[in-house]
């Protein structure tokens, strides 16, 4: 019985873990054909703020890095964090959170980023999942969701300050509003969630 229980987390282990895998693998297979093919050329599709052009960068800024450091930066924190979404949520729950996330951050960046910048990256979604997790609990008052929020606050406490303005062409304004983005996500699911039917049975 023990050993069915094992198979059968493991299974529900192994969907999650191929995507959210899958999705890493898949930026450094874009990075990798960016870099050797276009020399970097594809970065000018992320994010240009206040352009109609500039817009459709909101869809593939996540997908894109400024070479294989900015990638690297970005890959653990994105595999747990995402995992963890994933693993404590149902798939379609999953998706969109990250969409939510991807709009909002991208939006924001687009609003208020520099002109002439350009924003790229998936540390939008990073800091999206970081503020889904956190304010989950505040939702949702679930022990589940409170002790989840207690351990990744725990280790990633630090990227909190990623929402502050700061140099070094570091987009704070998407980490900012992916931030926000992710709590929007857990506001609109623990409203969702909230929304039991409630059955009336009539006495005969």
């Amino acid at each position: 019985m023990q050993e069915r229980k094992n198979q059968t987390s493991l299974q529900q282990l192994k969907t999650p873990l191929m995507i959210i895998g899958g999705f890493v693998l898949l930026l450094w297979i874009i990075e990798g054909v960016d870099q050797v093919v276009f020399n970097g050329a594809l970065d000018g599709f992320g994010v240009r703020p206040r352009t109609l052009n500039g817009l459709w960068g909101i869809l593939w800024a996540p997908f894109l890095h400024g070479g294989f450091r900015h990638l690297l930066a970005n890959t653990w924190p994105l595999l747990i964090l995402g995992s963890i979404v994933m693993i404590s949520r149902r798939l379609r729950d999953f998706f969109f959170i990250s969409f939510v996330i991807v709009v909002i951050g991208g939006l924001g960046a687009w609003l208020i980023g520099p002109r002439f910048s350009v924003h790229l990256g998936a540390s939008g979604l990073i800091f999206g999942y970081f503020g889904f997790l956190l304010l989950s609990a505040y939702f949702e008052r679930s022990c589940r969701a409170i002790a989840i929020a207690v351990v990744v606050l725990l280790f990633y406490s630090g990227i909190i300050w990623g929402v502050l303005p700061q140099g070094g062409g570091i987009s704070w304004q998407t980490h900012l509003f992916g931030f926000v983005g992710g709590g929007v996500a857990a506001y609109l699911l623990s409203q969702r969630e909230d929304r039991v039917p409630i059955t009336i049975h009539e006495p005969l």
